[in-house]
């Protein structure tokens, strides 16, 4: 049976490509998880676990006002969390964790909230991530459970991404050999 840290290694392997992990509430749990699967080595770039929030902008460059107006506990902190390690790395995707697993609330935010991103190969015109994506979750269960949970969810949103890409390359191939639209 196939695991999403398995999935994601065969896909990048497959497409020559890296991931690079920075991750808060996980605490390593995410680049575990992709070490684990044999092979790994050909796709992950390293990981960065930025559990303190100064880390989070000295290491991952998230920018001082968005953590001093909103706290670590955000989507647009997940996201240039994602950007960050992606570029600090060198990586093609970039993925990031950040969320309150408990047992108290953080930022006003209360247990089980946490925030995933990817950011994708390359970037737009305005410096944004191409296929970027942050996804909120509200998570139930002890502080492990929502760690567990966390990690699955960042990886299957990195597998979301990755097949999205695809599907968008091979409609424009198939847009190619057939003569336009």
């Amino acid at each position: 049976m196939s695991s999403p840290a398995a999935d994601v290694v065969r896909l990048l392997t497959v497409r020559g490509e890296t991931v690079a992990v920075a991750e808060s509430l996980t605490g390593g749990l995410v680049a575990a998880e992709i070490t684990s699967v044999p092979g790994a080595s050909k796709v992950f770039r390293g990981s960065i676990t930025a559990y303190a929030t100064d880390l989070k902008r000295k290491l991952l460059k998230v920018d001082a006002t968005l953590l001093a107006q909103r706290g670590a506990v955000d989507p647009q902190v997940a996201a240039q969390m994602a950007t960050g390690v992606r570029d600090l790395l060198g990586a093609d995707w970039g993925i990031a964790t950040t969320g309150v697993a408990g047992p108290d609330p953080q930022d006003g935010q209360p247990v089980g909230t946490v925030f995933v991103a990817v950011a994708g190969p390359g970037r737009t015109e305005t410096g944004a991530a191409h296929d970027g994506k942050t996804s909120a979750l509200r998570l139930n269960g002890s502080r492990a459970e929502i760690r567990r949970e966390s990690a699955r969810s960042v990886l299957a949103l990195l597998l979301d991404r990755i097949a999205s890409q695809q599907t968008g390359n091979e409609r424009a191939q198939d847009t190619e050999r057939n003569g336009g639209f």
